[in-house]
């Protein structure tokens, strides 16, 4: 498996650098939510995977089949001085529709379903509070239910490599994701 982004040489493999954090999140197709994290300043690398299923190792059609229960997902390996895990929690709420239960767009699949999966208790803390103010705002909005799990970290298996920083390797590849329009702020 390589272990180096595609665009900026930097290990997205443990042991990852001193001060850095670890975020991970689903929001639909990884490849446009990898793209999303990767141009953000404080961010150091990305990787996309799976996580939140029941099968060690899957495989992107294993995950696909939706009979693994994974979610597709990007890891965020970021310096919380220079970017704070609720910005990443803004730009995640903004960048998807997390009010579509298994899908985003035409994606369709337990694969593409909004989840935050926090690694410690201050995570925990942030996204579920940020769950709440925007689903407060999106209702006000016309929107409905947020749909997003927020789940403990468990496991995160990495895609296979052709999945990495897809969007780098194939800038004109498929990507579906679409927010709300609707500012988290």
């Amino acid at each position: 498996m390589i272990s180096n982004h595609f665009l900026n040489g930097k290990s997205f493999v443990s042991p990852y650098p001193q001060e850095s954090a670890l975020a991970l999140f689903g929001l639909g197709c990884f490849w446009g939510a990898e793209k999303i994290f990767w141009q953000l300043p404080g961010v150091y690398s990305t990787a996309v995977g799976y996580s939140a299923g029941e099968s060690d190792n899957p495989t992107y059609k294993e995950v696909c089949s939706g009979l693994t229960g994974h979610s597709e997902v990007v890891l965020i390996i970021y310096f919380p001085l220079e970017i704070s895990y609720e910005k990443l929690l803004k730009i995640f709420w903004e960048s998807h529709d997390p009010t579509q239960g298994m899908r985003q767009g035409a994606d369709i699949g337990s694969q593409y379903r909004s989840i935050i999966i926090t690694y410690n208790e201050e995570q925990n803390y942030f996204a579920n509070k940020s769950k709440v103010r925007y689903s407060d705002i999106l209702m006000k909005s016309a929107f409905g239910k947020i749909t997003t799990e927020i789940v403990r970290y468990s496991e995160f298996f990495y895609a296979e490599n052709y999945h990495q920083q897809y969007l780098a390797k194939n800038p004109n590849g498929y990507c579906s994701l679409n927010g709300t329009g609707i500012d988290y702020f």
